[in-house]
């Protein structure tokens, strides 16, 4: 079930609200520039090539407007797991406006908006549009399984690391 768990910086272990329902996710991320959607699901089957999971959603996708589009997937199997992780759980930003849709499984994406966190739980067909400048980080867990559609204006977007530790005081997605 997607979710948003809304925790004060000073209070990590206990959230002040858990939010959801799709229309108080929605309006609740709005709020603070994030757009959160949920898309009807498009028939793929199991181990499609990239270009055919973007070929099933393009119609979507040019809704938005971004100019690329790259699949991003991780499995439990992968030897990586580990590492891709640890790179997700730094807090960055992005200098353009991108959006996170989830083809398949489950992702925690905390956004770090002044005194508070925004944790995000997204899953299957959902899309979290994240605006430029607006420090995040990502936890897929200690055995992900998902795959997304990454969209950015620009080849793979530019993540700017933050340099701040927040994340190490906040639950993951598997807390």
């Amino acid at each position: 079930m997607s979710y948003v768990a809304v925790y004060h910086v000073a209070t990590p272990d206990t959230p002040n609200k858990v939010l959801t329902h799709l229309d108080d996710i929605v309006a609740t991320l709005a709020e603070h520039g994030v757009r959160f959607q949920r898309w009807q699901p498009c028939p793929i089957e199991k181990g499609a090539s990239d270009a055919v999971m973007i070929a099933a959603y393009q119609q979507q996708i040019a809704t938005l407007g971004y100019g690329n589009v790259e699949v991003f997937s991780v499995t439990s199997a992968d030897p990586q797991k580990d590492q891709v992780r640890a790179q997700l759980l730094s807090e960055r930003h992005y200098r353009e406006d991108h959006a996170r849709f989830f083809i398949a499984g489950q992702g925690l994406i905390a956004l770090h908006v002044g005194d508070y966190v925004y944790a995000v739980r997204c899953e299957k067909n959902d899309v979290l549009l994240i605006p430029a400048g607006l420090p995040h980080w990502t936890d897929i867990g200690e055995n992900p399984h998902f795959v997304t559609l990454h969209l950015f204006n620009t080849v793979a977007g530019e993540a700017v690391l933050t340099g701040d530790e927040i994340v190490r005081r906040f639950p993951g997605l598997d807390d």
